[in-house]
């Protein structure tokens, strides 16, 4: 069944009230409660921004005070965003048992068993693998059970307004959650919905593949061909979403996400290897240079690399040579720890139904 194209009004369909949601669904939720009843139409930057938006955008003012003055400062999305105590390390296989889990396998192999063809279609077209699509969305929702209680303007709200200023980029994550914030708001006002009855995770996403905002503007697509945009309740949809996304990002169909690779000591020179972070930088020969051991089809890899670290606590680290599909994984959340549990999630899952 082929896509078709949608208007700005039928995308917003999935985010309508109107929406014909089944059981378990944001609309049917009982949205969680802010600890306290601090609204934002007492907030005097919110106020400001609500003006700046409404002329930017030829809003009428007094719409948009009230839908952000409505909004309540959410604690939930504050304990969200808040960086760990300094020294607590990070742990890889920790971190990695929370999603390959009896449970989450289990789930992924009867997504995937119930939603083989979409899956086909959707690797067919843009090239991304059907694995891919199941680790990401079994890491973000577990399919579908776990898409957020929160009033998403409640989460958007406080993060644009109230972001932690312990965090190291409080003011470009904030500035970030102002955008959504007003992504949201015109969309609402242009197609009629209700931006209140929206619910979703702490930080505002929503859907199945737990899309923002925008990425629901820019990403979302039609396709099961029924003219609207799901992402509440079609798996289809979901399905070609994240692939478009995936796609829209600059994944290469066919190239490895990762290689094994280890160290000769002798010739190590770890810190520059690790210096661009999780940024594809090197060339297989710049990379062996300069002491990493790479074998078999890594040794033929024609494009970049990055040496990606997972700490494991007190125990050895563990290394991967990521490549620029892993990095566009990356794009999704930017996180080398959830990029590695959505994709060996999604080879597990694999396993399972090559073995069924």
């Amino acid at each position: 069944m082929k896509r078709r194209p949608l208007s700005l009004a039928l995308l917003l369909l999935a985010l309508s009230p109107s929406l014909a949601l089944s059981q378990g669904s944001p609309a049917k939720r009982r949205p969680a409660r802010a600890a306290q009843d601090t609204f934002y139409r007492d907030h005097a930057a919110a106020m400001a921004f609500a003006d700046d938006l409404a002329q930017r955008r030829g809003l009428d003012p007094a719409w948009v005070r009230e839908q952000i003055g409505r909004a309540r400062r959410l604690e939930a999305s504050i304990r969200g965003v808040t960086p760990p105590p300094v020294g607590m390390p990070k742990n890889w296989a920790a971190y990695r048992s929370r999603f390959i889990e009896p449970v989450r396998l289990a789930a992924g192999q009867r997504f995937w068993q119930e939603h083989r063809e979409a899956l086909t279609r959707a690797e067919a077209e843009y090239g991304v693998p059907a694995s891919l699509i199941v680790g990401v969305i079994g890491v973000e929702t577990l399919y579908g059970r776990h898409t957020g209680n929160h009033k998403v303007m409640d989460a958007l709200s406080t993060l644009a307004f109230d972001f932690p200023a312990v965090h190291p980029r409080a003011a470009a994550r904030s500035a970030f959650f102002r955008d959504e914030l007003e992504q949201l708001l015109s969309l609402a006002q242009r197609t009629g919905i209700d931006p209140h009855t929206l619910l979703g995770s702490f930080a505002g996403a929503m859907g199945w593949p737990q899309f923002m905002p925008s990425s629901w503007v820019k990403y979302a697509i039609d396709f099961d061909g029924d003219s609207k945009v799901d992402l509440f309740n079609s798996p289809t949809d979901v399905i070609g979403s994240v692939a478009n996304y995936f796609k829209a990002f600059g994944w290469q169909s066919g190239q490895p996400t990762h290689y094994p690779v280890r160290f000769d000591d002798s010739r190590l020179d770890l810190d520059t290897l690790l210096a661009p972070d999780i940024l594809p930088s090197f060339s297989v020969e710049s990379f062996l240079a300069r002491g990493a051991v790479l074998e078999g089809e890594a040794l033929q890899h024609s494009g970049k690399l990055a040496l990606v670290e997972l700490e494991n606590a007190d125990a050895p680290s563990t290394y991967v040579a990521g490549t620029e599909n892993f990095y566009v994984v990356t794009r999704y959340n930017w996180s080398s720890y959830y990029a590695m549990a959505v994709i060996e999630l999604g080879e597990a899952v694999k396993v399972l139904i090559k073995g069924s």
